[in-house]
């Protein structure tokens, strides 16, 4: 174990830690998706993953039709309107899916009143259609007669590649802290992530919608007696899963630049990990949960090697389980106080 490049220095070791901060906002945002979901219906809505990965795809191709296939390298204040048209898009697609996975995946189970574990079951489904749709895409563009028009990402050989944002961000060093530059990028994705949180947590503590999916997250039965359509609740739960996970997309993009098929699955674990660590069906647990696991499996990386970055993750979920199953801050989202 290199002990030494982690705590050879405390430069080292904040430069570990904030680069671990900033992936740590991501995961949190995705987060949001699954603490939302399961606080309301507790259920596990895998399907989450590929909710965010359209998103990327939405924020890229946006780029694509705006400036084209040529690839550039912009600021990102060069790049910012056309970023903020990206985030309208990405967020209205993954916002879109999550809606379509409620009506398709849940609603008919939820109806039925079918167990739990069926429910997970079609979550998982749907997780691989969606990727498997996106995987496929070079056909649905051949289908309506576009596959020579948008051959730059459709083409077969590229459906399941690696696809490539055609704008590059290039980040502008701010400051450092130790041996970390924290660029404009960087700051962006972690303050997004904050007051995304922010926003959420007072929507849900605040207005009467709020109020009234904490009341179905809490008692459904007396929600549904004292006039909570729990319907709209579930829709507009998945919905703001969504938004999330579409503000997720676009941070990703801008920091990592590229997307696949697939692109959802590592991080949709890692983001469920997150959430199971701050308490799942906690909102300001999800983004504990979040800031934390992108710090610490930064610092497993530095510890053991990038190879164990992943491992690191999963190996602290399986810590948090043992020593409090309920996460961080256990508070489920029923009783979430006003």
């Amino acid at each position: 174990m290199h002990l030494d490049a982690l705590f050879g220095s405390f430069d080292n070791f904040l430069s570990y830690t904030t680069g671990g901060l900033v992936f740590g906002a991501i995961y949190a945002l995705v987060a949001l998706g699954y603490t939302m979901v399961y606080g309301v219906l507790q259920l596990i809505n895998f399907a989450h993953s590929e909710v965010f990965m359209f998103g990327t795809f939405g924020m890229a191709w946006t780029f694509y039709f705006l400036h084209g296939s040529e690839p550039v390298t912009w600021s990102l204040g060069r790049a910012a309107p056309m970023l903020l048209a990206s985030l309208v898009v990405a967020m209205a697609v993954s916002a879109g899916i999550a809606l379509l996975l409620e009506r398709v995946a849940y609603r008919p189970l939820i109806n039925k009143n079918a167990p739990k574990l069926i429910a997970l079951i079609s979550a998982i489904g749907a997780s691989f259609a969606l990727a498997e749709a996106m995987g496929l895409r070079d056909r649905f563009a051949s289908w309506v007669g576009l596959d020579d028009d948008l051959a730059n990402y459709v083409s077969p050989e590229k459906a399941r590649d690696v696809y490539s944002n055609p704008v590059t961000i290039q980040p502008h060093n701010l400051f450092d802290v130790g041996g970390y530059s924290i660029t404009d990028v960087d700051l962006v994705v972690v303050l997004a992530a904050i007051l995304m949180m922010v926003a959420l947590d007072q929507f849900v503590r605040r207005t009467r919608f709020g109020r009234g999916i904490r009341a179905t997250a809490q008692d459904p039965e007396s929600a549904a007696l004292m006039g909570v359509n729990s319907t709209r609740v579930v829709q507009m739960t998945f919905l703001i899963g969504g938004l999330m996970a579409g503000v997720a997309a676009t941070l990703y993009m801008m920091k990592i630049g590229s997307t696949r098929q697939n692109a959802g699955f590592i991080l949709g674990v890692k983001a469920f990990t997150a959430a199971v660590m701050g308490g799942i069906g906690n909102l300001r647990g999800a983004l504990l949960g979040g800031l934390i696991l992108g710090v610490m499996e930064n610092w497993g990386s530095a510890v053991f090697g990038p190879n164990w970055k992943d491992v690191t993750a999963f190996v602290l979920l399986v810590l948090i389980l043992l020593v409090r199953p309920s996460g961080l801050l256990g508070e489920a989202l029923g009783k979430a106080r006003a």
